[in-house]
């Protein structure tokens, strides 16, 4: 059995990378975010338009509740920090889970707007990263492109390094963590087990899946979903279509569930981002889409019940049912 646990983030800042937006990019925010330009008299906005040029403070943060990377001899993670690609069959591929924000507003020291995002780790690996040049880097980018993948922010590799060792306080959340890749002794920890794998009896061995993290964001797409709200009202059942998910993908897979929003990542796979802010007529793009038909409905629903979530992977049917 696969599940996930439901852990609650207080980071604690590293230090500060700065960045600008390369184009302009329509991002989505949750109801409690502050758009950079909202009418006074509009509530609860949920996208605007993020200007070319537009500095973006990445906030690099640890967490013990973050899953660590798994073991790994030197010579995976040298080819993890140099980027190659790793074949199905490979067994020697290595990932750090990070877990990523929301999008935050905030200004620059001359008073302009900017952009806030908090990128968090197990600090298994603080050590190695403020010790080794080469290995900040790799972090340093693959905050660069896990923030690229859940957002449609196009970020300059040309970086500054502030000296300062957070842009603001980091934020607290609740995460959905797989279970797989929580340590022994914090599972203890967990609030609750909000996934289940329910097999089907006829079902083959699933082919192995990537294990990188350091991925393309080209290389996933947004699955379809629907949903029903349940016969007392209160609940939403989603139920999202994942033809192509293995059980090595879930290994390496995020569910959040936030009161206003829904957020899938499967890397290499799936990117999915279900804001019930979300405007009617926003313009789909690489990880978010309209809420669709009965999007009004589903707009004036109550809050998500996050700390009573549940979810199944159901493998016959290729879906993975939440229930919050």
């Amino acid at each position: 059995m696969s599940s996930s646990v439901a852990l609650t983030l207080n980071p604690v800042p590293g230090f500060c990378v700065k960045s600008i937006a390369l184009q302009p990019a329509v991002v989505h925010r949750t109801a409690t975010s502050h758009p950079l330009s909202t009418p006074s008299d509009t509530t609860g906005a949920s996208s605007n338009t993020i200007p070319k040029g537009l500095k973006v403070f990445v906030n690099i943060a640890w967490d013990t509740n973050v899953p660590p990377p798994p073991p790994a001899s030197e010579d995976a993670i040298q080819n993890a920090m140099l980027g190659r690609d790793y074949g199905e069959l490979n067994s020697d591929g290595w990932f750090i889970p990070v877990i990523v924000s929301d999008l935050r507003d905030d200004k620059d020291k001359s008073g302009k707007p900017a952009l806030v995002i908090d990128c968090v780790f197990n600090p298994s690996i603080k050590s190695r990263t403020l010790k080794e040049a080469d290995f900040k880097a790799f972090i340093i980018e693959l905050a660069l492109q896990r923030i690229e993948s859940q957002t449609s922010l196009s970020l300059s590799r040309q970086i500054g390094m502030p000296n300062i060792a957070s842009k603001g306080k980091p934020v607290s959340r609740q995460m959905l963590v797989p279970g797989l890749l929580i340590p022994p002794h914090n599972k203890s920890d967990a609030k609750t087990t909000l996934i289940q794998e329910l097999a089907s009896p006829t079902t083959s061995a699933s082919a192995p899946g990537p294990k990188e993290i350091l991925k393309s964001a080209s290389n996933t797409h947004t699955p379809t979903w629907t949903w029903t709200p349940t016969k007392d009202q209160r609940k939403i059942r989603f139920m999202i279509n994942v033809p192509n998910l293995t059980h090595a993908h879930i290994s390496n897979s995020t569910l959040d569930v936030e009161p206003r929003r829904v957020v899938l990542h499967v890397p290499s796979l799936y990117d999915l981002d279900i804001n019930l802010d979300a405007a009617l007529d926003t313009e789909p793009t690489a990880s978010h889409g309209r809420l669709g038909e009965g999007a009004t409905e589903l707009k004036r629903s109550r809050d998500l019940d996050v700390d009573g979530a549940k979810a199944e992977w159901r493998v016959a049917e290729k879906v993975i049912v939440l229930l919050a």
